[in-house]
């Protein structure tokens, strides 16, 4: 709608907003209509409108097969826009139009904002089915004529009332129509299955809604006033209300056709089942949270206790490979850590990394300086586990085996979330779609003549090959790098980002 009313038109960007405020409230119109609703809007020239927005009803049949917005119609093809536009008010005139058969009833709707008229709405009403109308669908169409009024008045949409259809209760969900006192006059089926759910006996019509509302759902603690009002339509508001035996959403729309308040229009919505729903997701999401915390604990246990018995062995061999152990354990716990403290198993990698960093470079012989660049983004939980081990493994055998005691060096870790990378040895089962590339490099002595990767039998190398390759399908492959030292490459699919 943007680009149209920018490309043909001369109006303002205030107004495109309250076009962009009555497209986002009028599927309301649409529904209570029965109709389709277009909207046209005059070009910069004044020879032609521009269509530049559609809605079709979810409450009856379309007249339109077809998308109509960008078309163009020149002025004088159709009496009904130019008599809406020019004279400001709602033409009905006319006799019904047949499109491939189907007899339409066509009416235009002003649209107008501080008391210009800014385009029309078109609204086409398919008959062929029209039959007798019932009581709902009567105050369907009283409550519609209402809103058509307000907004050839310019008193519809509400401004600063912007609302989301996708979550607002909506025309089928349940209805309720207010007088000017608040006293329900009509009350849907569907409305009235909700307010018996939160515990009423009895019929709504004839009853205040707002004071009904506030009994069967009484405040916890100081009486709310608003409740009543807000229930009785007196301003456009929207809320929920909870009873004992359920949850209700209300939005309430005061009908102002003549400038005065003559009544209110209630849409309701039993949300009872999705608040439930909610409730369980938000338990459960805590409790896998409390068992990611329990895990960090439990690892962080078996690391001191790993740590206290490497302190009492004699053999130096054996008292390395159990502080290899504890930074082993100490790298998954640092992904526990961050899983529990998020909503869903999904983590910011980044920081993980730069807590292995961290952990690992405390074991430099040397004065090794240890930094990242790029983002490793976010990653599910089963990926960045595995993989802050693999990060952990090499890391631990660039700094024991790269630099010598008390010598200074640098090593890198960049990450990159693109396509393939070229040159990379991967696994089998490897698989090609979004990808993460991670280089390790480090700038010490370098790898012995002759190492190959693939079957060096360090038992660190293993692990990373198992993990990479096995586990997470992905490539490794380890080189000289350009200029002095060593290279690790890891090819990784990985989710895309989104």
């Amino acid at each position: 709608m943007n680009d149209l009313v920018r490309q043909h038109t001369a109006l303002s960007e205030s107004d495109l907003e309250w076009l962009h405020l009555l497209v986002s409230e009028w599927q309301l119109l649409s529904d209570l209509s029965f109709a389709d609703l277009v909207l046209w809007v005059p070009t910069r020239d004044g020879t032609r409108y521009v269509s530049v927005a559609q809605m079709r009803p979810n409450t009856g049949p379309t007249s339109y097969q077809d998308d109509m917005v960008g078309h163009l119609v020149p002025r004088g093809r159709r009496p009904l826009l130019d008599a809406a536009l020019d004279e400001g008010r709602i033409v009905r005139e006319g006799d019904p139009e047949w499109r491939e058969e189907v007899p339409v009833r066509v009416e235009s709707i002003p649209v107008r904002r501080d008391g210009r008229v800014l385009g029309v709405i078109a609204r086409n009403t398919n008959l062929l089915t029209v039959r007798t109308p019932s009581r709902l669908e009567l105050t369907y169409l009283q409550s519609a004529s209402d809103l058509a009024q307000m907004i050839a008045a310019g008193s519809f949409p509400f401004p600063g009332q912007q609302v989301d259809m996708d979550a607002s209760p909506r025309v089928g969900d349940g209805l309720i129509r207010l007088d000017a006192d608040g006293v329900v006059q009509y009350a849907s089926p569907n409305a009235l299955s909700a307010y018996h759910r939160l515990g009423l006996a009895s019929d709504l019509v004839g009853h205040h809604l707002g004071r009904t509302t506030d009994e069967l759902a009484p405040a916890r603690g100081p009486v709310d006033e608003a409740m009543v009002k807000l229930a009785s339509g007196y301003a456009p508001r929207e809320t929920e209300v909870e009873g004992s035996g359920g949850v209700i959403q209300l939005r309430a729309i005061p009908l102002k056709p003549k400038g005065t308040r003559i009544g209110s229009l209630v849409l309701l919505r039993d949300v009872t089942e999705l608040r439930r729903r909610e409730r369980e997701l938000i338990t459960k999401d805590a409790t896998i949270r409390e068992i990611h915390h329990r895990v960090k604990n439990n690892l962080q246990t078996v690391a001191a206790l790993l740590r206290l018995q490497s302190r009492r062995m004699d053999s130096e061999q054996g008292r390395e490979a159990l502080d290899e152990a504890v930074r082993r354990v100490g790298s998954i716990a640092i992904v526990h850590e961050t899983l529990s403290q998020n909503l869903d198993e999904r983590v910011e990698f980044d920081e993980i990394a730069d807590r292995v960093l961290a952990m690992v470079a405390e074991i430099s012989p040397g004065k090794v300086v240890c930094r990242r660049t790029g983002k490793f983004g976010v990653l599910d939980a089963e990926v960045a586990t595995p993989l802050s081990m693999v990060l952990t493994e090499i890391l631990q055998n660039a700094l024991e085996h790269a630099f010598a005691p008390g010598e200074e060096g640098r090593v890198d870790v960049s990450a990159v979330r693109s396509g393939d990378a070229p040159g990379i040895k991967r696994g089998e089962g490897a698989r090609s779609d979004a990808r993460l590339m991670i280089t390790v490099q480090d700038d010490g002595r370098g790898l012995p003549e002759g190492f190959d990767p693939q079957r060096a039998g360090n038992l660190g190398l293993q692990i990373v090959r198992t993990l990479v390759e096995g586990e997470l399908g992905g490539g490794f492959d380890m080189v000289p790098a350009p200029v002095r030292g060593t290279r690790v490459m890891l090819d990784i699919p990985v989710e895309p980002q989104k």
